[in-house]
């Protein structure tokens, strides 16, 4: 039986006084989307500090991906070029987004959810966990907790 992964949503918005309790959420996470803005120069530069307390806190085998933001806006400073050759080097996937025009957003999450389940499909079932026991359709000797 596949099983959905927990998420949950941490938005620090890359505040460097939540660096000390981000650690903490990292462990456990099934999946972190790391997001920069493209007008920013400043985020993108710190996307690489942000995805070595990933890898320094997180679980192997947690789904990163990365994402540029404000795709839509004319002032960007940084390219899709630059963004697609980080992910490359940091061996995450990579997509730019629109927050105000909803361009790509869905496929953010999408994206994000195909991998997880992907990667949750290849886990070797549990057999102690058995969501269907004592479920009360028709067996009844079954109870539940």
């Amino acid at each position: 039986m596949l099983q959905i992964p927990h998420v949950a949503q941490w938005d620090t918005a890359g505040q460097e006084r939540f660096r000390t309790i981000t650690s903490a959420y990292y462990r456990g996470a099934d999946g972190i989307i790391v997001v920069y803005d493209v007008t920013h120069k400043e985020s993108f530069e710190h996307v690489r500090e942000w995805l070595q307390e990933v890898e320094k806190y997180a679980n192997d085998s947690t789904v990163k991906l990365l994402v540029g933001n404000k795709s839509d806006r004319q002032d960007r400073v940084v390219t899709t070029e630059e963004g697609q050759a980080l992910a490359d080097e940091l061996g995450v996937p990579f997509i730019e987004t629109s927050a105000r025009s909803a361009d790509n957003v869905e496929q953010a999450f999408t994206r994000m959810a195909g991998d997880l389940i992907e990667i949750k499909a290849q886990e070797p079932e549990d057999p102690s966990v058995n969501i269907n026991a004592g479920s009360g359709s028709g067996d009844k000797g079954g109870k539940c907790c």
